[in-house]
């Protein structure tokens, strides 16, 4: 795909003022949020699924998150989970600047792997990862719980700025990836997609089978 070609469809779905507020702050904090081609897409999976429940892992400043509810049903809830507090608050922020009340999001502080597994087994319609890429086939496993049967996860950054492509890349977090997208392709109880919209955005569907988790 020629550049200008790339641009034209990450800028498709214009972003408004509130998401550049948004933008604005992870840059002050040093967060890197999903690009808005990504963003669009994760709201209109939301809204495909037409989901009630959703987790997010990596709040930053809310980004992902406007785009998440903004698809999402109008009386759904994200539970969206972060180390980091105080790009949590920044968060929130940007969610009563979009209108949202506040039952809509649940900020969870701390880390991924010790939040996940308090929460409901089949409960959520969507998961989106966008935290450690260490960690991304933890993720997949507790996603593969959480997701009711038809719910879809997605990871952001699959494509890590080009890096996951090259095999001559073995860093620590290359290689992550690489082993997720091949774990995720290769399971029977999942349909896969690996779209290239900003950094990447690797999508699995669970199946209706009882072998999909």
């Amino acid at each position: 795909m020629k550049p200008a070609s790339w641009s034209y469809a990450e800028e498709f779905v214009a972003e408004d003022a509130v998401l550049a507020a948004a933008r604005a702050r992870a840059e002050e904090v040093g967060v890197t949020p999903i690009g808005s081609g990504g963003g669009a897409a994760l709201r209109f999976l939301a809204a495909a699924l037409d989901a009630r429940a959703v987790v997010e892992i990596g709040t930053g400043t809310g980004v992902s998150g406007l785009w998440l509810l903004r698809g999402m049903r109008a009386d759904g809830v994200l539970t969206t989970v972060d180390i980091e507090t105080e790009h949590q608050r920044l968060a929130r922020q940007s969610f009563t600047e979009a209108g949202f009340a506040t039952q809509r999001a649940r900020t969870i502080s701390g880390a991924a792997l010790d939040v996940l597994p308090r929460l409901t087994d089949g409960h959520y319609d969507l998961v989106f990862c966008d935290g450690d890429k260490r960690e991304y086939s933890a993720y997949l496993s507790e996603a593969l719980r959480l997701l009711r049967p038809g719910g879809v996860v997605a990871f952001d950054n699959a494509l890590w700025h080009d890096r996951v492509a090259d095999p001559a890349q073995r860093d620590e977090e290359t290689v992550a990836i690489r082993d997720l997208g091949r774990a995720v392709a290769e399971h029977d109880g999942l349909v896969s997609l690996l779209l290239p919209v900003g950094d990447g955005l690797l999508l699995a569907k669970k199946e209706w089978s009882p072998d999909a988790d």
